[in-house]
């Protein structure tokens, strides 16, 4: 690919420890394509020198609106580019471009881009929180910006909290699906709050042993990804995965389905919209071992008996603790896919239900997806088979079309 025919990027670069990291997501977008221009703050430079943007870029590495004058940098380069991300994104950083200042030419470029902005911020927990932060993180968001929430985690020196850079490879998740959805609509979703789950719950037997299905999150982390790239808040209620926290998510760990319940009617409480990806267990064991079962020679087990668990979609669908809420159901099923889906729709009360075919060889943990996106109104939308993305983007642009028309 000529370099005129790739995706032209801006990554700009704060100064702030977590600079390092930016290497990663430079070497992304690189190597998936993408014609990458650096532009680091003085500050930055402090942490991760010139040669090193260059010689990972490809590109020459400036600072200020001095140099190259003649090529006129501080307004050619947002003029030209696709996509500006900043990773990281300090809280001075932040400060700048809400207030519209000028001084070097990565805020020069904030101002003069008219295409998607990205930012990634990185601080300690108390300057992401103070009041001036969120308030220019705000600022940002209504007219447009994708501020990502920052990850929980180790912070500089003993620290630990909220303001750690999502991990790089997620960053650029959300910088792929900005870029993908070129001329649509982008941050349809800005200003909303979104509830997904994701996973499966298990219910333990015994000690070591428990009862679950083969659900590995991809679609609920795909639905979160998506709805992040559209500027939503997004909480993940995850149930047993194997998978990095999407960026720019909180994320909220659980385990069984009545873990999952509590989680997700405590998140929902304020969400414009509640999607339940995640394949809660129907049962659980009505008795706990408190000691591993043991295998006893000459006797068969003791049967398992089982209880139903609480049903999560149909309480949501009936309570809606938001007016104009809506609510998004998932039916995974082996056959009659559209009578049982339909049935299943009618049935738990919610507002869209996708349903799709599953088997030990379909879906589960698999990249793609294929199903049919049930509406209460009557409505069918067929997804065909391809990425999971493609159906989770399916998903919110009916979730953002029932939104508005409320």
């Amino acid at each position: 690919m000529d370099r005129s025919d790739k995706p032209r990027v801006v990554l700009g670069v704060s100064g702030g420890i977590a600079a390092y990291k930016a290497c990663e997501l430079l070497r992304r977008l690189t190597e998936s394509g993408h014609d990458v221009r650096v532009v680091p703050t003085g500050s930055a430079l402090r942490f991760v020198g010139e040669p090193t943007w260059a010689a990972l870029s490809g590109n020459p590495v400036t600072t200020g609106v001095w140099e190259d004058v003649h090529e006129v940098p501080h307004v050619r380069i947002g003029q030209e580019a696709d996509l500006v991300v900043v990773a990281p994104a300090t809280a001075d950083t932040l400060a700048r471009a809400a207030h519209g200042l000028a001084d070097d030419l990565l805020t020069n470029t904030l101002l003069t881009a008219r295409c998607p902005v990205v930012f990634a911020p990185a601080m300690h927990t108390e300057m992401w929180e103070h009041p001036a932060t969120a308030e220019n993180v705000a600022t940002l968001r209504r007219r447009g910006a994708v501020v990502i929430e920052p990850a929980v985690g180790r912070l500089t020196g003993k620290d630990t909290g909220k303001g750690r850079l999502p991990d790089p490879g997620e960053i650029f998740e959300v910088c792929r699906r900005v870029l993908a959805r070129g001329a649509a609509p982008g941050r349809d979703l800005a200003g909303r709050h979104v509830v997904i789950s994701a996973g499966g719950t298990r219910e333990p037997l015994d000690p070591v042993r428990f009862l679950g299905n083969r659900s590995s999150g991809r679609q609920g982390y795909a639905l979160a990804r998506t709805a992040v790239a559209r500027g939503a808040r997004v909480t993940l209620v995850a149930a047993n995965t194997a998978l990095p926290d999407p960026a720019g998510a909180d994320v909220v760990p659980v385990g069984t389905a009545v873990q999952l319940r509590e989680a997700v009617l405590k998140a929902a409480e304020d969400a414009d919209a509640v999607v339940m990806a995640a394949a809660v267990a129907d049962f659980r064991p009505a008795r706990y071992a408190q000691g591993k079962i043991k295998k006893r020679e000459g006797q068969e087990p003791e049967p398992v008996a089982l209880v139903r668990n609480p049903d999560v979609l149909a309480e949501l669908s009936a309570a809606r603790p938001r007016p104009g809420q809506v609510v998004v159901g998932f039916a995974a099923e082996t056959d009659d896919v559209l009578a049982n889906g339909r049935a299943k729709l009618a049935r738990k009360g919610c507002d869209l239900l996708v349903v799709n075919e599953v088997g030990e060889d379909k879906t589960f943990g698999a990249a793609e997806n294929e199903a049919v996106v049930l509406g209460a109104d009557g409505s069918e939308t067929p997804v065909p088979h391809g990425p999971k993305e493609a159906l989770a983007d399916t998903v919110w642009d009916a979730v953002v079309h029932m939104l508005n028309a409320g």
